[in-house]
């Protein structure tokens, strides 16, 4: 049965401020289209700059058909356009990661307490200041694999090390799959590529206001209003070529 709910991580690459500024605007993006579609949002763990982007975030999307709308998006998306503080009008590259994850439930997968070491310390603001001034932030390791989450959003330490463990759960079994070599392959045809993380799959060209997805080898315009939510026709151009024979 289709899960009907997904983990997203969002993380700048390559480029600094600008990297972070869209990492924001994708998790708008995300987040609009949720609302759009009635889904419920999440916000696990964030972390943000001092100028209003996004180091890294990580929230949770459910409802009826969550991975469908959102699979396709794991994976690097290069943004192209002159940045706010850029004085001389240079159009810069930036990069940014997108990792959709399964959510996984206790059942799906069981970790074992005493493979885990478990850390409290205070939230922190932009600037990396503490916000807090009780430990309420909670960091997980999971020691077999090395893996670290983090969560801080929450007002309780309980309520933190959930949402933890909900990243934690669904991060190793994005790892089991991989694996296992069947991650995604009952979803998705070769065309559309593994959707690795290291691979860039989309860029948004904003000089030419032109929106390329290299997997599949389509192009849109009105970058604001995809940016704004309207992702639809990014959705149904991936549907219509799933269904679509292969090229041998």
């Amino acid at each position: 049965m289709e899960s009907s709910s997904v983990i997203i991580e969002i993380r700048p690459g390559a480029g600094g401020d600008e990297a972070a500024i869209f990492s924001g605007e994708l998790f708008k993006m995300y987040k609009n289209y949720a609302a759009k579609k009635g889904l419920a949002v999440t916000v696990l763990d964030s972390s943000v700059t001092s100028i209003g982007g996004i180091k890294d975030i990580s929230f949770e999307i459910s409802g009826p058909g969550t991975y469908d709308f959102y699979k396709q998006e794991a994976g690097v998306h290069r943004v192209q356009r002159v940045p706010r503080t850029e004085k001389s009008g240079r159009v810069h590259t930036s990069t940014v990661s997108v990792a959709i994850l399964k959510k996984a439930s206790e059942k799906d997968v069981q970790i074992n307490s005493g493979d885990l070491r478990i850390e409290f310390f205070r939230s922190s603001g932009p600037g990396g200041q503490n916000v807090n001034k009780r430990e309420t932030a909670v960091r997980i390791i999971h020691i077999p694999t090395g893996t670290v989450v983090t969560a801080q959003t929450e007002r309780g330490q309980e309520a933190n090390k959930q949402a933890a463990m909900s990243i934690l759960r669904s991060r190793v079994l994005e790892e089991r799959e991989r694996k296992e070599g069947v991650k995604m392959q009952s979803e998705r045809r070769t065309q559309i590529g593994t959707a690795d993380r290291s691979e860039k799959i989309r860029t948004y060209n904003f000089p030419q206001d032109r929106i390329t997805d290299h997997r599949i080898k389509k192009s849109w315009s009105q970058i604001d209003k995809v940016l704004d939510g309207n992702m639809d026709p990014i959705i149904k151009s991936f549907a219509k070529a799933e269904t679509e024979p292969q090229e041998n």
